[in-house]
């Protein structure tokens, strides 16, 4: 594939997704926003790399959001023991946002194992089903169920029973 059809059209859904992968990698990283950028700037790479597949994909966004979601479950795997995430957060929220909220959900989501966090990002924030959830972790719809329990479980226990007044601030 030569080097003109490979950016026809790449450049404008680069620019158009980006935003929402990095919102999605800010949580999958439970708010690591240095990690989040470079998982981003990753799935992109792979996305022009393959975008001849991507682009002619039922649905070239939901491709990127999978290869987001294995470039983070391969980072945490291959991660090193002695690597330790940092309790403080670099970026400063927007005028009218909670920071004590944000911090509260971020810290609730990294008290959960990756597996997990990455069940509640895809099924919750970015409202995917069971099927799609298991299709780009790569696991059974089953495993997606076990896993969702459990994490909204733990998210109870963080949270308090209360989930609801999270999602409407």
């Amino acid at each position: 594939m030569g080097q003109n059809s490979r950016e026809d059209g790449y450049g404008d859904f680069a620019a158009a997704r980006a935003g929402h992968l990095y919102r999605s990698a800010c949580l999958l990283t439970a708010g690591d926003t240095h990690l989040a950028e470079d998982l981003v700037q990753e799935t992109l790479g792979r996305v022009y790399v393959h975008w001849g597949r991507v682009s002619r994909a039922d649905n070239p966004a939901g491709y990127a959001q999978t290869m987001l979601t294995r470039a983070f479950l391969a980072h945490r795997r291959r991660r090193s023991s002695t690597e330790r995430s940092t309790a403080a957060f670099p970026d400063r929220p927007g005028a009218d946002e909670d920071p004590s909220l944000r911090l509260t959900l971020l810290d609730a989501l990294a008290g959960l194992p990756t597996k997990d966090r990455a069940v509640v990002v895809l099924r919750y924030w970015e409202d995917r089903s069971i099927q799609e959830t298991a299709d780009a972790m790569n696991v059974s719809p089953a495993a997606v169920r076990t896993r969702s329990v459990r994490a909204l479980a733990r998210l109870r226990e963080l949270l308090g029973e209360d989930l609801g007044e999270y999602a409407r601030t």
